[in-house]
């Protein structure tokens, strides 16, 4: 259970309902009042090597943009939510690239004002949309502090149209099992073989937990989805790979394996990620590889065409081998 050591929040967030339920949970933690939750100037001075302290506060506001991103591989629009930001530290967060060291959890407690968009364009549509409503967090570990999953879901559930998208590295799916969801929520769980996530994956739950978690979740009625992702190419990501993929066939029941699809992501990384990790985290593993690597705009890089296309031809190999009625919705 996170518990920050200290509270940032615009004064604006007592006007909602959220928003004195979290000032009342936090009675007991420090807090700053800010004026803007995307420009915390004390925050913006610290150094990288302060990045996992940083990690430890809670900011609080108003979210304040609200457009949507069309977007065509599970969902239909990217929507901006109800955090942005994780408690964990994984060495390649792509949220490092936008908001650098300050890729720590803010909440945005005008939830209905949120939901309330998403319900009337897609009652609006002629046709079926899906919203991906976790692109900037993970809502498993969010629902931990606000509850605002299983908020969402109930609130969500009797729409007339559309589906509910998020991933997860996270395990903690238990309040969200109980609910009626209607099938109207797709759960994507991220997973990466065991080594790669404890070196890498800080602060996220365990792959036994994340299997046991597609299991609860399917058993519980809901589309699930794995992403094998990002695929970090290490020097030994082919024994690393194919042991996961066995594990996954090996301990998914039944039932699930009948019913995932799978999403295939190669890792990106950037500068950015370098100068923080080398001074935040000075003992973890580097993710960059000169040899593997290339540009792809200004500070970022990411895999090299021929070790790109020798992933996607081992992938598609061995899922075809273990899961040959499952579908690979993509390979990036």
């Amino acid at each position: 259970m996170f518990i920050p050591q200290a509270i940032y929040y615009e004064k604006d967030i007592e006007n909602y309902e959220l928003g004195k339920e979290l000032m009342q949970k936090y009675a007991n933690i420090p807090k700053v009042v800010i004026e803007n939750h995307n420009n915390i100037e004390e925050m913006r001075n610290k150094s990288n090597k302060d990045f996992p302290y940083m990690k430890r506060n809670l900011i609080i506001g108003v979210r304040k943009t609200h457009k949507f991103v069309e977007n065509h591989k599970v969902s239909d629009f990217l929507v901006p939510y109800t955090s942005s930001g994780c408690t964990a530290s994984c060495l390649y967060c792509y949220l490092v690239c936008n908001y650098n060291k300050c890729a720590y959890l803010r909440l945005f407690v005008n939830r209905e004002q949120m939901l309330g968009k998403i319900i009337k364009t897609a009652e609006n549509s002629e046709k079926e949309l899906t919203f991906e409503i976790g692109s900037n967090s993970d809502l498993i570990l969010e629902n931990t502090i606000t509850n605002n999953l299983v908020w969402t879901i109930e609130n969500f559930k009797n729409t007339s149209k559309g589906f509910l998208t998020f991933p997860t590295k996270f395990d903690m799916v238990d309040p969200i099992l109980p609910l009626e969801h209607n099938g109207k929520v797709i759960v994507r769980v991220s997973v990466n073989p065991e080594d790669i996530i404890n070196k890498v994956e800080f602060g996220t739950s365990r792959l036994s937990g994340r299997i046991e978690a597609i299991n609860k979740l399917n058993q519980a009625g809901y589309k699930i989805g794995i992403l094998i992702a990002p695929v970090i190419f290490l020097d030994n990501w082919k024994e690393l790979y194919l042991e996961l993929i066995k594990r996954l066939n090996r301990e998914l029941t039944e039932d699930a394996k009948k019913n995932v699809f799978f999403e295939i992501i190669f890792m990106t990384y950037s500068y950015v990620h370098t100068k923080i990790n080398e001074e935040a985290f000075p003992n973890a593993i580097n993710l960059y590889n000169k040899d593997l690597m290339t540009g792809r705009g200004k500070g970022k890089y990411w895999y090299k065409s021929f070790i790109r296309e020798e992933g996607e031809s081992f992938f598609r190999d061995n899922m075809h081998k273990y899961f040959p009625n499952n579908k690979i919705l993509y390979i990036v």
